[in-house]
This record gives structure tokens, C-alpha cells and sequence, in this order.
């Protein structure tokens, strides 16, 4: 897939803001003309449940992506928002973690199911897996699947502690299954800006990960915490909110990274 970039959102530490990312990330690239299919790969299935997908929407899911014998085509499923699919989860994926340990293509089985033929023809920009709160073989299959991984952090106290073995997997995942894996970014949120703890942080982050620290921080923000109520992520609910302009803001962080947008702010 030449044009199509596949990025896991991954942190083992739950509550960082991974499914958050997720929504409005896609949501932002949505809205800047690019083609995005989100994969809901979190039994939770908060994705589903934020991109306006009801429980009883869900015969098929990623768990039949992943595991079945069943067409992509016929488990994506549009979400109302221009430019945005989703592939859905529920909780049959709480399964599959130990379904794919006997598989033979345990690893590897998101990314043969990611190179169908409906997939396989660049008809996504961008493919963004939302993944569960661990390093299982879920989150391992992501990886596998993809050409980076972004990492929302959370603006608080221990935020740092476990990144190491995040870090750690990616490395050898690189080493064994997948070598053009690399790392998007590490993105700082929930950050409070008069909170003299959240700018430590920042500090830590920056003077420990240099680079790989993102420009962009997402901030503590009532109406992205709102928006999933809703089902609907915050660049729609409110779309002048200081959440819905910091994840526009890293949309176009990302397109300009990927040579997909001009400093101007024009696409390529």
C-alpha cells in the first residue's frame, strides 16, 4: 500500500488519551481532504462508540478482520463524517488475544488482513489502529501492521514510567517482524498549562526523548472530554474549542512530517 500510511496509537498505560487521539486525529486528517479508515482494536470499543457506531451496529468487527474469513469491505462501515470509516470492535476482541496465540500467523494476522485486495489499493490515505490498554498480541499485531507508532502521553506524574517498555517492544518488533516500523511521535496530553507539574513533564519528555517529542500538545479540554457522549469527536461538537484547534494543529504536523502538505499550508 505506496500511499497509504498505517499508524498504531499505542501506550500499554491506560487513561493517556489513546482512543481520544484516535477520533479527533482521524477527524482532523479527515477534514484536510485525506481518506482515513480507523480500526477499533480495543474490546472497549470506545472508538466505535465516539465515531457514532451503536453496539448493535457491530455484527461485524475487527475480531472477524483479524480471525474470519470475512472481506474488509464488508466490516468497514461509513461514519457520517466526510472522509472517515471505521472498522468496529466489541467485545468479542477480549477473545482473540488468546485465539491468536494458537494461530499460525499470530503476529502477522492484522497485516495480511490489511493487504486485501480492497485494501491493498490505496483507497486510504491514512490507517489509524486504536489499540487496547497492553502489549498483547493485539497490540503486537498493530505493529506489525504498520509503518509508525504515536505515543500519547499524559501530562502527569509517572507519565514517563512504562514508556521504556513500550520502547522496548517496538525495538524488537524491528528487529524481528516488521524493520520499517518507526516511531511518529510521542504526543503530550491532557496538558494544563498553569499546572507547574504538566510543564515538568513537558520538560522531562523533551529533555529525555528529544525529537521524537511532537510540536503539537493536546490540552486539558472540557469539550474533548465531552465529545464521546456525543458520538462525535470534538472538531465536530465544537469546532472552535482549544481541543478541536490543537488536533488540527497535529494533523498538520503530520502531513507536513509525511510531505503531504506545503509550509503554506497546502496540500501537496
Amino acid at each position: 500500500m505506496p500511499e497509504t500510511r498505517i499508524v498504531t496509537i499505542a501506550n500499554q498505560k491506560g487513561g493517556v488519551g489513546k482512543t481520544t487521539t484516535a477520533i479527533n486525529l482521524a477527524a482532523a486528517l479527515a477534514e484536510r481532504g485525506q481518506t482515513v479508515l480507523v480500526i477499533d482494536l480495543d474490546p472497549q470499543g470506545n472508538a466505535s462508540t465516539g465515531l457514532g457506531v451503536d453496539a448493535g451496529q457491530r455484527q461485524l468487527t475487527s475480531y472477524d478482520l483479524i480471525l474470519g474469513d470475512v472481506a474488509a469491505a464488508a466490516i468497514i462501515q461509513d461514519t457520517g463524517i466526510r472522509n472517515l470509516a471505521i472498522c468496529p470492535a466489541n467485545a468479542d476482541l477480549a477473545s482473540a488475544d488468546l485465539e491468536l496465540a494458537d494461530h499460525r500467523d499470530r503476529t502477522h494476522a492484522l497485516r495480511t488482513a490489511l493487504y486485501q485486495p480492497d485494501l491493498a489499493e490505496g483507497q486510504y490515505n491514512y490507517i489509524l489502529i486504536d489499540c487496547p490498554p497492553s502489549l498483547n498480541l493485539l497490540t503486537i499485531n498493530a505493529l506489525v501492521a504498520s509503518h509508525a507508532v504515536l505515543v500519547p502521553l499524559q501530562s502527569e506524574f509517572f507519565a514517563l514510567e512504562g514508556l521504556s517498555q513500550l520502547m522496548l517492544t517496538v525495538r524488537e518488533v524491528r528487529q524481528s517482524a516488521n524493520p520499517s516500523l518507526r516511531f511518529e511521535g510521542v504526543l503530550l496530553t491532557m496538558y494544563d498549562q498553569r499546572n507547574k507539574l504538566s510543564q515538568q513533564v513537558e520538560q522531562d519528555a523533551r529533555a529525555t526523548l528529544g525529537d521524537l517529542v511532537l510540536n503539537t500538545v493536546i490540552p486539558r479540554n472540557v469539550r474533548v472530554s465531552e465529545a464521546p457522549s456525543h458520538a462525535l469527536p470534538v472538531l465536530s461538537y465544537d469546532t472552535a474549542s482549544r481541543g478541536a484547534i490543537a488536533y488540527r494543529a497535529l494533523a498538520r504536523e503530520l502531513l507536513l512530517k509525511h510531505g503531504k502538505l506545503k509550509a503554506q499550508g497546502e496540500l501537496m
